[in-house]
């Protein structure tokens, strides 16, 4: 595997060439950038122009990484040149199917095959159920192949992501980037870092990713009633307190952060689903375990690999973000420590996550967590 980048910023591209890197043999190119950059038409032409050969996914973001930094208002391309591995990429939009679960069926079906490695899934992060859609993954991978990936960002303000896939990205896109091949070796890696606090409640009344009562009692007055100052601060507060949720029959947690508070139904919006039956706990911030949980997270995500990877794909929450502020980089400074400096790092700020526990489970959607997902050729 080859990789090389180019990073549109300040209006202009830099193109961090790699002598032996053929563009012409170029097979995948994940371009992560603003929602304001992405969906300018030059983007794409520029990209298409260097890479006439590729497959060019897109994804809008709440941040952009490259190498061990984080940038806002910029585009990060990187481009993927495999010797072994071949590469097939699908794209549908919500409005073709009934929901979610149904996107992610269909996707998976479009890209199984019986070498397949590994599905890496772009999606759009504000017209998809993203609990619903990794379900569809997941109703028919049956030989557990890994699938890993991210829900689009749109910067703090919740309204408009966009995705593509070969052309000049819009809304309600999902993309699934299929690797096929004995040589292809992935590892994934997702942890949050969070503390939690407070005794363990059921979820008594919800619907699907609306969470109405915890405990036979309203869940937003329940919830209230922990924030102290920070109630006045809802919804932008509510980062800062993510719940963590234990589904029925599992003993891995999960973590759920809010989107929207509903004050005349008393409900409260998450980024993925709270089934009835579930126990949750509430979560808070901990600086230093959630740049951490980076570390962790790159451990991880050599479990599968014997070697350093060639490529990294950092994921991590929208939410961390917004916590971390000032300290941003310092997440990716503690991925980069553990990669090291022959890794190609790229990644996204996002809606919400997407990996296995480990390599033996299911994928699933989380929340506030850094997810990697290392791609290593042999």
């Amino acid at each position: 595997m080859k990789t090389q980048q180019n990073h549109f910023i300040n209006n202009a591209w830099k193109d961090y060439t790699k002598s032996g890197f053929d563009v012409e043999k170029c097979q995948l190119v994940l371009a992560f950038g603003s929602r304001e950059a992405i969906v300018k038409p030059g983007i794409y032409e520029h990209l298409k122009s260097l890479y006439p050969n590729a497959d060019i996914a897109f994804a809008s973001t709440a941040g952009e990484i490259i190498n061990d930094a984080v940038y806002d208002n910029t585009v990060v391309a990187t481009a993927i040149e495999l010797e072994k591995t071949s590469v097939k990429c699908v794209l549908t939009n919500i409005k073709e199917h009934k929901n979610s679960f149904d996107v992610g069926n269909f996707l998976q079906k479009q890209i199984d095959g019986d070498d397949l490695s590994c599905i890496f899934i772009i999606s759009d992060g504000t017209f998809i159920n993203g609990s619903e859609l990794v379900s569809g993954f997941n109703e028919d991978n049956v030989k557990q192949v890994p699938i890993t990936g991210g829900l689009a960002g749109d910067a703090a303000r919740f309204e408009k992501t966009f995705t593509g896939l070969n052309n000049v990205p819009s809304q309600g896109n999902v993309i699934a980037v299929g690797f096929y091949g004995k040589d292809m070796s992935i590892g994934h890696g997702s942890f949050g870092g969070w503390d939690e606090f407070g005794h363990e409640r059921i979820i008594t009344k919800s619907d699907k990713n609306v969470l109405f009562e915890i405990d036979n009692k309203n869940a937003l007055d329940l919830y209230k009633q922990y924030l102290g100052d920070y109630v006045n601060e809802l919804p932008g507060s509510a980062l800062l307190f993510p719940l963590s949720i234990r589904l029925n029959g599992s003993e891995k947690n999960l973590v759920r952060t809010i989107l929207a508070v509903d004050e005349e139904n008393k409900s409260m919006t998450f980024a993925g689903n709270l089934p009835e039956g579930s126990k949750v706990r509430l979560m808070k911030a901990n600086f230093d375990k959630i740049i951490e949980a980076s570390s962790t997270a790159a451990s991880n995500a050599f479990v599968s690999i014997k070697d350093k990877p060639d490529l990294a794909i950092l994921v991590s929450c929208v939410g961390r973000k917004l916590i971390l502020q000032d300290r941003i980089d310092e997440e990716v400074e503690a991925a980069k420590e553990v990669l090291g400096n022959d890794t190609t790092i790229a990644g996204f700020y996002s809606y919400g996550e997407i990996s296995p526990f480990n390599s033996s489970t299911q994928c699933e959607l989380h929340n506030q967590t850094m997810t990697i997902t290392t791609f290593t050729e042999a």
